[in-house]
């Protein structure tokens, strides 16, 4: 759970970092992207939808790329750990790109989002997302629902994991928010921290997340 809840936050800070420093594109949010890109499809501003494109395309990427580390399961780490490793790279490079190269970096977050929410997605059985919220928002209000319906306490418990995972996620947009204002296109690298804490942490329970 621990694990889970440092990727949700550095899913949030992902998001707000390339949303508020690299030119309102979403890292993780594809479905915003993919509104803007047919937005100015639609109004004829072609070099603005190649900024939303370019990371859809590189998260699509990161999605194939993580299902084949988890097919291949290389090494002797847990096959996740690795994920987390390349993410780490990928981060370090963003905080020192210029913001004349936005798309590059937007488009390097994307597909480091795109591996995380391939690998990580169920915590103790359950469905979960790190990146994003739609899909975690909709399984709480159904756990609070049958809750309430059933008066089942697994239910309740279910509810609570996800609004968890949402809430971290928001504390994560609020941290990058923050440190944008200090650090600008270096405030990046305090996903790494928080990424290094989650594959130190899997050493512990990577047991309990879904092989």
């Amino acid at each position: 759970m621990e694990a889970i809840i440092l990727l949700a936050l550095s899913g949030g800070l992902m998001d707000a970092y390339s949303y508020l420093e690299r030119g309102g594109v979403f890292a993780n949010a594809q479905t915003g992207n993919i509104l803007l890109l047919g937005v100015n499809i639609a109004e004829g501003h072609f070099d603005l939808a190649l900024k939303y494109f370019c990371p859809i395309i590189a998260f699509a990427l990161g999605i194939a790329i993580g299902e084949v580390i988890r097919i291949k399961r290389p090494g002797s780490f847990h096959w996740r750990q690795y994920v987390i490793v390349i993410e780490i790279i990928f981060m370090l490079i963003v905080g020192v790109i210029p913001l004349s190269f936005n798309l590059l970096a937007n488009s390097l977050l994307s597909f480091a989002c795109g591996l995380q929410v391939e690998s990580f997605r169920k915590l103790h059985g359950l469905p979960i997302a790190t990146t994003m919220c739609i899909g975690n928002l909709r399984s709480g209000v159904h756990a609070l629902v049958d809750h309430l319906a059933l008066k089942k306490k697994d239910d309740f418990h279910k509810c609570l994991l996800y609004f968890g995972v949402i809430l971290f996620f928001i504390i994560g947009a609020i941290i990058g928010n923050y440190l944008i204002d200090i650090l600008g296109i270096k405030a990046i690298w305090a996903s790494i921290v928080i990424l290094a804490a989650a594959f130190l942490l899997m050493f512990i329970n990577h047991d309990k997340m879904q092989s």
